[in-house]
């Protein structure tokens, strides 16, 4: 199974790589990009597309990045303030050791919202 789900993905990969390819060799032809002031930029298509996607993952990741801050901030309080399982286990009212983890997590935590 887990050959067959490594075989799937690199098919994905490959369609995938293939499609963009197809894109690429479609797109060739030149275009203008105007900005201000009367100045223009030309360069093929496909070039434009894809520098285009590569500023909006930029400013998507860098949108994200202060609240991966804050989560990472939130997680080491957590496991600040989280006692530390001791060495000795408590034993439940049968006498066995008990397996599950004794260390306290607080009932809120603020996610930033």
């Amino acid at each position: 199974m887990k050959q067959f789900l490594k075989l799937l993905q690199w098919t994905l990969n490959a369609a995938v790589f293939f499609t963009l390819f197809a894109f690429a060799l479609n797109n060739q032809h030149e275009a203008k990009v105007y900005f201000f002031f009367g100045t223009q930029w030309r360069s093929p298509m496909v070039l434009i597309v894809l520098i285009a996607f590569a500023l909006g993952m930029v400013v998507g990741v860098l949108g994200m990045v202060p609240r991966w801050w804050r989560q990472k901030q939130a997680a080491k309080a957590v496991q600040t303030t989280a006692t530390p399982v001791s060495s000795a286990s408590p034993t439940s009212p049968s006498g066995s050791a008990s397996s599950a983890s004794t260390a306290t997590i607080p009932s809120e935590v603020s996610h930033g919202t």
